[in-house]
């Protein structure tokens, strides 16, 4: 099977795309499911075959060029043909993948600048499926046994590797060693779930850790498309004890209802000047209102970056009763 065959699983060549999971919480019957850690990094199916490697996006994009270190993966299946699902991460220097290196190396297109990049901040791929194998459509096996045939395969080398995924353990301990390791959260893969391509499915649940806390409002962006005349996002802050250092912004978990209440609420602080100091990077600033810190809201987020700011923040409402020179970081802590 040659990689454009492996492509056709799903329709014409390119449109296998993988499989994706629904947000949920802890299955209550563990011996029914295996548990992954959340990589975080870019999901790609890896197509190899004749020596070659074409990493493909769930959005369908080519990023083979992106990753060249990467392509000595095909080395790790001799003469087999294989199509794989996983997780391109960037380690950093450190234990556990950081998604703040990786976004060094995405969206870069020159040769040069991609060489350099893969020398200074190469990337693994942490493969967590196997999808087909020499002219074996495996699709419709159970996870178990594309698991534990994956598993079979000893992929592993030097930008390459399987992680575990546990079976016949505690979903919630997995979680705590997640939570342990500043991880997104982790993967819950029914054992009996065939792999959909391209479709959500009750088989795979992700269940995220998530954290909460109370932020200042120190300005926001302008809305486009449908949020035009509203507020885009908004741009917080927390309190050091010399002064409102900037925590990045919240853009989601807002309805139309909402945004236009606090436009309302914000448009009659607006100031000239950022309340943040010289903590915001320019791409933030630019186009940015700039309001008195005088508003206090609380948001979900995902984790904080080694920058101090936040990934993945939701807006959950105004805490009136908060006062905002009270408002700083907090320890983070799991709802």
């Amino acid at each position: 099977m040659t990689v454009g065959e492996n492509r056709k699983l799903a329709g014409p060549v390119g449109q296998l795309r993988p499989m994706l999971a629904i947000s949920g919480e802890l299955p209550a019957d563990d011996a029914h499911w295996a548990y992954e850690m959340k990589w975080d990094g870019i999901r790609a199916l890896a197509h190899i075959a004749e020596g070659a490697v074409t990493l493909v996006t769930r959005t369908g994009r080519d990023v083979t060029a992106s990753y060249p270190e990467l392509r000595s993966m095909a080395a790790g299946l001799g003469s087999h043909r294989a199509v794989l699902d996983g997780e391109i991460v960037a380690f950093g220097g450190a234990a556990w993948p950081s998604f703040e290196a990786l976004q060094q190396r995405m969206n870069v297109a020159a040769a040069s600048q991609v060489r350099q990049l893969a020398a200074e901040i190469p990337v693994t791929y942490l493969a967590f499926d196997l999808l087909a194998f020499d002219d074996e459509v495996l699709l419709d096996q159970p996870y178990s046994q594309r698991r534990r045939r994956l598993d079979e395969l000893g992929f592993e080398g030097q930008n390459w590797q399987t992680p575990p995924a546990f079976i016949g353990v505690s979903g919630a301990d997995v979680r705590a060693v997640s939570r342990q390791h500043a991880l997104e959260g982790i993967m819950a893969k029914k054992l009996t779930s065939r792999y959909e391509p391209g479709k959500r499915s009750a088989g795979w649940r992700k269940i995220k850790n998530i954290h909460r806390q109370e932020f200042v409002v120190g300005g926001w962006r302008p809305g486009e498309g449908n949020r035009a005349n509203l507020i885009g996002s908004l741009l917080v802050g927390v309190h050091d004890p010399a002064a409102l250092v900037y925590a990045g912004h919240v853009g989601t978990g807002f309805t139309t209802e909402t945004l236009v209440m606090l436009t309302k609420l914000l448009t009659p602080l607006r100031r000239v000047s950022s309340p943040f100091g010289s903590t915001v990077p320019p791409d933030h600033a630019k186009s940015a209102v700039w309001v008195e810190p005088t508003v206090v809201i609380e948001a979900t987020f995902g984790q904080w970056t080694n920058s101090g700011r936040l990934r993945a923040a939701s807006y959950l409402g105004v805490r009136t009763d908060k006062d905002p020179v009270d408002v700083v970081r907090e320890p983070t802590s799991v709802t």
